[in-house]
């Protein structure tokens, strides 16, 4: 990723992690990396990191831009004081910290200096007491749970809390290694196996993947699309970009023919009825099937069938090989529609130019002929 998430992405990436979206999910939304994400997330163990306030007490941004009028306009250190109402020591204070000379004072610099000056991580509590840490370490080893180890300290040492820690520090001590006190190796005692702490809400299967209604598996399909023997067997999938935008992409497994379809949104309606007008359009002989990955877009498959007679198949759960010819397609298509770009911005006119160029490009796997001469000798042979 060429820059770091802001304030904002790091806030809805952290919102959208605790009502258990997964990292895949919320990357799809922000136009990031999944990697990039999950970065961020793993440093942090999966606790969202609590949001930073300034203290009441602490001079704001004006009030440093009004030290800064008053130092250009030679005003003394009490009269900004009183125009502030604050101390003059307070202004003392302030000046003496971020400018050497009075000249030299700038309200955002300095804003920004006191603002690294404040943050000062306090040690955990299981860094403070190394006993308790390794009480727990022993306890973690014998399988026990860390709300098993948190009610048994409290039962056993009373009010001493530097013999007593909650459960939650545990996990966080255990997923959060820069805390540097309970080892990651830990975690294989910890009955989930876990190493991130997820939302009650986070589901280990993909929303809305693998719910399909009558779904057939690809195990079902024709030997004649396994081998390509055939043209008329389609790969399909939705190419994501920012703000929620997708293009819908299609490769005819034998010839590698491109189609781009413009969709209005991810839902099954708006897919199903762009791709259904698309296909309906073909010649008969290359209307045989379709491969869709488990995507919810696709959950009115039978209406699709019905329309344009071409019966839909659905790759296992995490899969992307076995629709090996799509994604390779939408790796090129990344050179017209980047990353973190908005592909509702694209005319369908536009999209079947940058198909067409795809289609008249050599392709080494069929022998430096192109996609478009290869279906096209097919379709003129069949008549």
């Amino acid at each position: 990723m060429s820059r770091g998430l802001s304030a904002q992405e790091k806030a809805e990436l952290w919102r959208r992690w605790k009502a258990g979206e997964r990292v895949a999910q919320i990357a799809r939304t922000l136009g990031k990396r999944d990697m990039a994400l999950f970065k961020v997330v793993w440093a942090q163990g999966g606790f969202a990191p609590r949001q930073r306030c300034r203290s009441r007490l602490a001079l704001s941004l004006a009030e440093r831009e009004e030290i800064s009028r008053g130092l250009s306009a030679r005003c003394s250190i009490r009269q900004i004081a009183q125009r502030m109402g604050r101390a003059p020591s307070s202004v003392s204070r302030e000046i003496a910290r971020n400018g050497a000379q009075w000249w030299q004072y700038r309200a955002h610099a300095s804003d920004q200096r006191a603002w690294d000056r404040a943050l000062r991580p306090k040690q955990c509590h299981l860094a403070r007491h190394p006993a308790l840490a390794d009480l727990v370490a022993q306890k973690l080893q014998l399988e026990w749970s860390p709300q098993q180890i948190a009610g048994w300290l409290a039962r056993e040492y009373g009010d001493d809390k530097s013999k007593r820690v909650s459960h939650e520090t545990i996990y966080k001590s255990l997923f959060i290694q820069a805390r540097g006190v309970l080892k990651k190796q830990l975690t294989v005692h910890l009955r989930s196996g876990r190493t991130l702490r997820r939302s009650r809400n986070y589901s280990q299967r993909y929303p809305g993947r693998g719910q399909i209604s009558e779904a057939v598996s690809i195990r079902e399909r024709p030997a004649q699309a396994e081998d390509r023997a055939v043209p008329g067997h389609w790969e399909g999938d939705l190419l994501a970009g920012s703000h929620n935008s997708q293009i819908a992409t299609l490769v005819e497994r034998q010839s590698r023919f491109v189609i781009l379809v413009k969709v209005a949104g991810a839902d099954t309606a708006n897919v199903v009825s762009a791709l259904t007008r698309r296909v309906r359009k073909l010649p008969k002989q290359l209307r045989r099937s379709l491969t869709w990955d488990r995507g919810m877009e696709m959950a009115r498959h039978k209406q699709f069938s019905l329309a344009t007679d071409v019966k839909v198949y659905f790759c296992d759960p995490h899969s992307p090989w076995q629709r090996g010819s799509n994604e390779n397609t939408n790796g090129l298509l990344r050179q017209y529609f980047p990353k973190k770009t908005d592909l509702s911005a694209h005319s369908q006119a536009h999209l079947d130019r940058i198909a067409l160029r795809l289609n008249q490009r050599p392709r080494e796997t069929l022998g430096f002929r192109t996609p478009a001469d290869t279906l096209n000798e097919y379709v003129a042979s069949t008549h």
